[in-house]
């Protein structure tokens, strides 16, 4: 029997990833979305196969978008079991132990220099907290939310009658740019947060356990 074939059209596969993953994180939340990232994951390995038998094409009509992979998967690393921020490095640490498992570049808020003490100072804080809360639907590309302020913070607050502020979190890229891509990549740009790039953020999501414990150093 005769199948008409018709001709497959070359797509830039890590877009289609992208694609794809964006759309799974949209419509998957509690714990089935982690499972989504990891399938997710593995998409290239199942575009590839179309890939070989792709038809050439001049322009690529998907958006060009940052390439959202794992380095190695996870179950290869050792288990994290703290963070560490040395801000003037400019640094953010998994840890598993004394072992290094893995350090990323990140931004910090839009006034670095010392410790957060009060609501919109761009400020990011100094001392020991907890990650306590994931959002895979926040304004930027996940975030996890770290548990300022703690005691220090909000006593300094009262005796000085501060607003402490609040909603500091590790995340990515905000899903609205406002700038050039190249611009979050060299300065301090945030409210007092923590940002990494999209591929650094799914990296730390899918290796920090839940309620890790996070150390941020001046």
């Amino acid at each position: 029997m005769y199948i008409a074939r018709s001709p497959i059209r070359a797509y830039n596969l890590d877009n289609v990833c992208k694609c794809l993953f964006d759309r799974t994180m949209k419509s998957i939340s509690g714990t089935l979305f982690v499972t989504a990232l990891r399938a997710a994951l593995a998409l290239p390995a199942a575009l590839a196969l179309l890939a070989a038998t792709a038809v050439p094409a001049q322009a690529d009509t998907l958006p060009q978008t940052e390439r959202v992979t794992m380095r190695s998967s996870p179950e290869s690393l050792p288990a994290v079991d703290h963070i560490v921020v040395r801000k003037a490095d400019r640094k953010l640490t998994l840890m598993h132990g004394d072992t290094v498992v893995r350090s990323y570049k990140v931004a910090l808020g839009l006034n670095p220099v010392g410790t957060k003490e009060r609501s919109g100072d761009f400020r990011t804080p100094e001392g020991t907290y907890r990650l306590i809360r994931r959002n895979p639907r926040s304004d930027f590309f996940l975030s996890m939310q770290v548990s300022y302020p703690n005691q220090s913070d909000l006593k300094q607050a009262k005796r000085n009658h501060w607003d402490t502020g609040g909603s500091i979190m590790i995340h990515g890229l905000p899903n609205q740019l406002k700038h050039d891509p190249s611009y979050y990549e060299k300065v301090d740009w945030t409210d007092g947060c923590i940002a990494v790039s999209n591929s650094d953020m799914l990296e730390i999501w899918l290796l920090t356990p839940d309620n890790a414990p996070i150390e941020i150093l001046p």
